[in-house]
């Protein structure tokens, strides 16, 4: 049985167990999520986007046979072992190619499955809720579940060729839009439980129509709305009477339970509350790289104070630039005044800026930075102006104060909410 399923049956056995999901490709986030596995013994769920990672490269530039080798050598490097690390694929369809016919988009949503699979992605999040050019708007139930069933089909016969055990599948098509919403000023609608039903009802009907019966027995997941989202500069926090009618629908199936999309900034009491009403999966991924933006402009504002003007990397300076010439990643999601634009991509929650941090101008700014801060252990007062959340721990001494460290803590600090929410038992830790 996957340790999926067998945390699921955990958790509708009456324990208040979940499973963090970090969405997200950077060496420095994921590194600090292992760190923090390792600090409570719990499993680390790491899932890769369909834009992320694709069968031409996604926009990381890796294969998923490339992130999969790429992931597990950063769990060697870390001392996780490999049995505690869970790999997954999030929004696997045609959401990369909705500007094709359908046939076209669903022959590259096929191959993109088949190597996700082969490669060695455990947990399928089958998504087809998006539509392609020329399809009804809005997409009915019956397509979305038959291609996911399409899908799925395909991800059985590429893990039975590559002698894998059979991938687990979250199904589900209320999703809320990866990153964050542009604004929540017009509210969030949360799911009701009978198009949480019809969901399930019109994917049971496609599985089975093409025999799928064993694979729908791991259908683990279905993504719904509880109310939670966010946007540049405000959270809406999740609240429980409103979702009380879902949670009541999911508790009547004990194979399945939900899976919650842009949790980031929930605080931790939300976090606990939303695992008790079994939203059991929660995804993270922006609030965990904005936090290590927040540190390498903490550890920038150091360097400031340390380092000569004609030495330092002027790192926020080299993003911004970079951010200017190749708008792709943010024009279509912020608006505003230039003053407006300024703010947004450097501080804005939704994290545009994380899609930089690889461009050949913005890593070599970062390399500087960590050059000059290498190898010495940074001005407690400075510590304490910059970064004061990590000061208790370094006064400790369980935490040196490198830069390197300082960084991946801060990061971890946002994780270690979601490990305690998910396992209310796990040993008390320093990230």
């Amino acid at each position: 049985m996957s340790p999926i399923q067998t945390l699921i049956r955990q958790h509708h056995a009456g324990h208040a167990v979940g499973l963090p999901s970090v969405c997200c490709a950077n060496p420095q986030v994921l590194q600090a999520a292992m760190e923090v596995a390792l600090a409570h013994g719990t499993p680390l769920l790491v899932e890769a986007t369909s834009n992320q990672v694709d069968q031409f490269g996604g926009y990381t530039g890796m294969t998923p046979a490339d992130y999969i080798g790429y992931v597990r050598d950063l769990a060697r490097s870390t001392g996780l072992p490999q049995e505690q690390l869970i790999l997954g694929g999030d929004h696997l369809g045609p959401n990369t190619w909705q500007h094709l016919a359908p046939e076209p988009a669903m022959a590259n949503a096929r191959a993109l499955i088949d190597a996700y699979v082969r490669a060695g992605f455990h947990k399928i999040h089958l998504d087809c809720s998006m539509a392609c050019a020329g399809d009804p708007l809005p997409l009915p139930d019956a397509i979305v579940a038959e291609r996911s069933a399409d899908l799925a089909q395909i991800a059985e016969q590429a893990a039975l060729d590559a002698n894998l055990p059979p991938p687990v599948y979250v199904i589900g098509t209320e999703v809320p839009i990866p990153g964050g919403e542009a604004s929540l000023a017009g509210g969030l609608q949360v799911t009701r439980p009978d198009a949480a039903d019809a969901t399930l009802a019109a994917h049971a009907i496609a599985f089975a129509a093409r025999g799928l019966h064993d694979a729908w027995q791991r259908v683990v997941a279905l993504v719904v709305q509880p109310g939670v989202d966010f946007d540049h500069s405000t959270v809406h926090h999740y609240a429980a009477a409103q979702a009380a009618p879902l949670s009541a629908f999911i508790a009547e199936h004990p194979g399945l339970v939900f899976e919650a999309h842009s949790t980031d900034y929930q605080s931790e009491r939300a976090l606990h509350a939303l695992v008790r009403d079994h939203f059991a999966i929660l995804k993270v991924g922006p609030a965990a790289t904005n936090a290590l933006r927040e540190a390498c402009f903490a550890l920038a504002a150091i360097e400031a104070a340390l380092v000569p003007v004609e030495r330092r990397s002027h790192l926020a300076e080299v993003l911004e630039r970079c951010m200017l010439e190749q708008p792709r990643h943010w024009q279509k999601h912020y608006a505003g005044t230039p003053d407006q634009l300024r703010m947004l991509r450097k501080f804005a929650l939704s994290d545009r800026s994380r899609y930089y941090w690889g461009e050949p101008a913005v890593a070599q700014a970062l390399q500087r930075l960590n050059e000059n801060l290498e190898g010495r252990d940074l001005p407690l007062p400075l510590i304490s102006q910059y970064l004061p959340e990590q000061v208790e721990s370094v006064l400790e001494g369980t935490l040196p104060a490198r830069a390197a460290d300082l960084a991946r803590h801060k990061v971890g600090l946002v994780l270690a909410r979601y490990v305690r929410a998910c396992h209310a038992n796990a040993a008390e830790a320093v990230c």
